[in-house]
């Protein structure tokens, strides 16, 4: 399966090359993939519900079916399983996205964070370390959780 989304994202474009736009919306579904994955996980109780925010979050944002999602969810763990840190990932978005497709990202973390109706210490400060990493300021943290919380 994993194969077979790379054969779909790396395909020729038109005149033979490779859509070098294409590897780097590809990668860039990656690095955020990788960063839901992180926020799922860092408080050690990853739980089905995240999992299928993760899915939902991805089918939504990028129009892929289930099986491309699943793909890219696997490359998105293993990326982040061989990564030393989240800075890679950041530096991805940071180069490619808006702030406001940025503050989506922050926001959709919100969600998961808010998944199981709390946050601990862990969630917190990866939530801060994030937007360190993706330069967006102490207010539109704020702002997306206020957004987040209040929608709920």
């Amino acid at each position: 399966m994993l194969d077979s989304l790379k054969r779909f994202f790396n395909q020729p474009a038109a005149g033979g090359a490779v859509d070098s736009g294409r590897d780097t919306e590809h990668d860039v579904r990656i690095a955020t993939c990788a960063l839901f994955l992180e926020m799922a996980r860092i408080d050690e109780k990853f739980t089905e519900e995240e999992m299928d925010t993760i899915l939902s979050i991805m089918k939504e944002k990028y129009g892929l079916d289930r099986e491309h999602v699943d793909a890219l969810v696997a490359e998105a763990d293993n990326e982040l399983a061989e990564s030393v840190d989240l800075w890679q990932f950041a530096r991805l978005i940071n180069k490619n996205y808006s702030i406001d497709e940025k503050i989506e990202i922050i926001e959709t973390l919100w969600r998961m964070v808010y998944v199981d109706g709390k946050m601990d210490k862990y969630e917190h400060y990866l939530m801060n370390k994030l937007k360190n990493l993706l330069r967006l300021s102490q207010g539109q943290l704020i702002d997306a959780k206020l957004k987040v919380l209040h929608s709920e």
